[in-house]
């Protein structure tokens, strides 16, 4: 049996259990600084998210936040190595310890984040479900797809969301599906179903890979919510710290109007303001607060950039617009907690 014993800080009651789990965090965070890189699993390819080019040279928002929580620990955003997982392998590979983070177009729902041992760390993209078709279907609406075969991902929410729509709207599909995103592209292109599935950005970024993209349409119908982000194993509440932190620092940033081109510039800036005095580090302990150094924002926006930069570089090409992604003041949902 624990000890009922309880101190009280800042009028906090905080129990000996409680204590017990601080004292144990930080294991995980300890590893990657022992390695000297952090270990992230992304996908096996999607454009705008994570994709590989022929050199093995990796890109992508989830990249970036992959290399934004190395600049953040390691003060270089170089320091990582990359783990492709299709959706059925990413779990048991954040589990086992195989990887370090999981950033990889993953949506966080209750049950991801209260039985598979995982804590979501934030959202870097909010998305929703949608369908691509054929034009010569001869389709607009999905409530037009009764009796459609329908290509998508094993393991995925996107199964679950679609069964759902199917059953609430009175309709069958035969399901198609396999374990690799690209199998799906594959079978949906060569023409084995009727129908593609998945996030609208996955749509979107798929498409770019079909051997007439111009051929096919997204439907109009976003069928649920998907907000994706990046995970890590439960049980080291300061790594989950630093990840949590990472996005909201980039977020911050952009709010603050900090890039990766003028925030080195409010070193030793006199006119600097106390806000943008402790994101850089020149005030504060912030850093210390993390167990990292005190300029660990200021290398993740110099770095990597804010997310406005993020987002511009790799998901505008695919010509998706930002919507909910866009900041909070400007009409979007896009929202940090204060970085202070």
């Amino acid at each position: 049996m624990f000890k009922k014993a309880v101190l009280t800080t800042l009028g906090v009651a905080i129990s000996s259990t409680m204590m017990m789990s601080t004292a144990q965090a930080g294991e995980v965070l300890d590893g990657v600084k022992e390695k000297g890189f952090l270990q992230c699993g992304v996908s096996q390819g999607l454009p705008g998210f994570s994709n590989s080019d022929e050199n093995g040279n990796w890109t992508g928002l989830d990249v970036d936040i992959c290399r934004a929580v190395a600049a953040a620990i390691f003060g270089d955003a170089t320091k990582v190595k990359y783990t492709p997982l299709s959706a059925k392998e990413r779990f048991t590979a954040l589990q086992s310890g195989e990887i370090d983070i999981l950033s990889r177009n993953t949506t966080w729902t209750q049950t991801r984040d209260t039985s598979l041992g995982i804590n979501f760390a934030g959202v870097t993209y909010y998305d929703g479900q949608g369908f691509m078709v054929r034009k010569d279907l001869g389709v607009t609406s999905a409530l037009e797809l009764d009796g459609a075969s329908v290509c998508t991902n094993q393991g995925t929410t996107t199964e679950l969301n679609l069964a759902d729509y199917f059953r609430a709207n009175g309709m069958d599909f035969e399901p198609v599906v396999f374990e690799k995103a690209d199998e799906v592209v594959a079978a949906y292109d060569s023409g084995r179903c009727d129908v593609y599935t998945t996030d609208a950005s996955g749509l979107a970024a798929q498409r770019t890979k079909l051997g007439a993209p111009n051929d096919h349409m997204v439907l109009p119908e976003i069928i649920s919510k998907e907000p994706l982000g990046p995970a890590v194993a439960h049980g080291d509440d300061q790594m989950l710290d630093v990840v949590a932190w990472t996005i909201n620092a980039t977020v911050e940033a952009e709010e603050m109007g900090l890039n990766s081109s003028n925030i080195a510039k409010l070193k030793g800036d006199a006119s600097a303001t106390p806000a943008q005095k402790r994101f850089i580090g020149a005030e504060g302990s912030l850093g210390a607060n993390l167990g990292l150094d005190e300029e660990w924002a200021l290398n993740i926006v110099s770095q990597v950039g804010n997310y406005g930069e993020i987002w511009t570089r790799n998901v505008q090409p695919l010509e998706l617009p930002r919507g909910l992604n866009t900041l909070w003041t400007k009409g979007g949902i896009m929202y940090a907690p204060p970085v202070r």
